[in-house]
């Protein structure tokens, strides 16, 4: 790896070299900062894009309409604004040094020195600044060399690091599982074992932003035994376990197994224990979306044994279904070919024909209507010829009882 930011098409987006000019990069008053420097460093995708700047934020706010760019203050009173390019957002922020932290927040001066700017940031990996005219990458932190060895350090000291933000314990587990190679170093993992409990102060969204992070990573597992271990998760998750690292195993090997791309979601119903009330209160707690809960739910809900993928897919969604396949070992992962190319088709008749066929109008449709889809998804979704025929039996059948 060299000190030079490679050339990649994230540093040719439409728009970047207007925002680049109104900042004053070439007289370095700005540079790219963190992730897209990371990342850009291993060859990996850059998504999300942001820069350092000495000027302070009104006169960024300024420039950029100016310019004649789109810009919103974002996070203005913390020296934040963001660019809106056409093809996505950049955020812009201002070096800034932390005056005091409480652990959830910190209150920021300003500054112009990028070394102080750096020192107040998490890791040496995400300390890493680079010269969009040139690609020069400025390292305060020996990040370069971190990132070669695939090793992941506090700035400084972790206890103080943590101290400032009890989030970087979970972000320490997260960028473990994502560009460490899993060698702890002791004092860091200690450190956030320690100050564990601390993160009962942070927001539940927070917590389920970072932990759902590193339940995408590619493999996450070791990061999740070492948690497990440690305690870290349980004075906000205390439902998890190691058999639920277990599960999480199990399942990234049946997603690779049926080709799937990684589920967060799907991730953390494996962590859990198989209950769905249990997965309901923990999404309520983590302030997940309606539509994650209700995914979590279903995932782990117990019903449904011994149904086709189709029948399961029908009742209760494809989507649902193929969690529940990937997450039920008893199944196996080849069933997913049933559901490949295979849309849950809607029941070819309505309650209306049953009252053509003689049935009198009241809860007999209803009942009659269910039984016609029941034998319908038993036999497999047969054509409408057979769906007319098993509703002219059922009518008959609920007409004689009624006689």
């Amino acid at each position: 790896m060299t000190a030079l930011l490679p050339d990649a098409p994230w540093r040719h987006r439409p728009g970047l070299d207007a925002l680049l000019f109104a900042l004053e990069a070439k007289d370095g008053l700005a540079r790219y900062v963190g992730g897209a420097v990371r990342d850009g460093l291993l060859g990996l995708p850059v998504n999300d894009l942001d820069i350092a700047t000495s000027l302070p934020p009104t006169a960024v706010m300024e420039r950029l309409q100016d310019g004649g760019i789109k810009v919103v203050p974002t996070g203005i009173d913390h020296g934040t604004v963001t660019a809106v390019l056409a093809d996505g957002p950049v955020e812009i922020t201002t070096l800034r040094r932390d005056v005091s932290t409480d652990g959830r927040r910190a209150t920021i001066a300003y500054t112009d020195d990028w070394r102080e700017d750096a020192a107040r940031r998490d890791f040496t990996i995400n300390a890493l600044y680079a010269d969009p005219m040139t690609g020069a990458i400025s390292d305060y932190f020996g990040g370069i060399a971190d990132l070669e060895a695939r090793r992941l350090r506090f700035i400084g000291d972790a206890e103080a690091r943590i101290a400032e933000d009890h989030l970087r314990i979970l972000r320490y587990f997260r960028f473990l599982a994502r560009y460490g190679d899993n060698e702890v170093d002791s004092h860091a993992y200690a450190a956030c074992v320690a100050a564990s409990n601390s993160l009962m102060a942070l927001s539940r969204e927070r917590i389920a932003d970072e932990l759902m992070k590193l339940l995408a990573v590619a493999s996450p597992v070791t990061a999740l035994r070492l948690m497990v271990e440690g305690g870290i998760l349980r004075p906000v998750l205390p439902e998890v376990a190691m058999d639920g690292v277990d599960r999480v195993e199990a399942l990234i090997a049946r997603e690779a197994k049926a080709s799937l791309p990684a589920s967060a979601v799907r991730r953390l119903a494996a962590l859990l224990p198989p209950d769905a009330a249990v997965a309901d209160q923990v999404g309520a707690r983590l302030k997940l979306s309606n539509k994650a809960r209700k995914r979590l739910a279903v995932a782990l809900a117990r019903d449904g044994a011994g149904e086709s993928m189709k029948a399961l897919a029908f009742r209760i969604g494809t989507e649902g279904a193929i969690d529940r396949l990937l997450l039920e070992s008893a199944r196996p992962v080849e069933a997913l070919e049933q559901l490949r190319g295979w849309t849950p088709p809607k029941l070819p008749i309505s309650g209306g024909a049953l009252i053509k066929r003689g049935l009198t109008p009241g809860p007999d449709v209803a009942k009659a209507l269910q039984q016609v889809e029941r034998q319908w998804v038993a036999e497999d979704f047969p054509d409408e010829d057979r769906v007319q025929q098993l509703a002219d039996q059922i009518v008959s059948k609920f007409q004689r009882a009624r006689q």
